[in-house]
């Protein structure tokens, strides 16, 4: 079985990704997985959503360029070496892995270069985790 994903491209500026989400939203459309990769002027966005074309359309009318492609996505045991198993089928039969992220999670990490201001900014209006929530998962 093969995923559709959408790739968005982004210039590497406040707001982007929460312009992003926000279309997507205002367009009824539920965002099941996401990844970032970030370079010095852009960011590429991938998305696993409910409606791709939809969400195709909402965000190149806005002006963002997007691409679809096609992934799998692997229910990996939660067990140690999971996905160590996982990947290594994939090695053994010579198949390069470019990527990989996760999806159908509520626990979004986010890397920003001030981490105190942004803790200060959250707290109380959305859940924190702890390092040892975090690993309780």
């Amino acid at each position: 079985m093969k995923v559709t994903q959408l790739t968005v491209f982004l210039e590497n500026r406040s707001g982007r990704l929460a312009e992003v989400a926000r279309i997507l939203g205002d367009a009824g459309i539920n965002i099941h997985g996401f990844s970032t990769t970030e370079a010095a002027e852009y960011g590429i966005l991938r998305l696993i959503v409910a409606d791709v074309p939809k969400a195709r359309e909402v965000l190149t009318q806005a002006g963002f360029t997007t691409h679809v492609s096609q992934v799998l996505c692997v229910k990996v045991e939660d067990v140690p070496g999971g996905l160590a198993s996982v990947l290594d089928q994939l090695a053994e039969a010579d198949v390069s892995v470019e990527y990989l992220y996760n999806i159908s999670f509520f626990n979004v990490c986010f890397a920003v270069r001030d981490v105190d201001r942004a803790v200060s900014l959250l707290a109380g209006k959305v859940t924190l985790l702890s390092d040892r929530e975090v690993q309780a998962l």
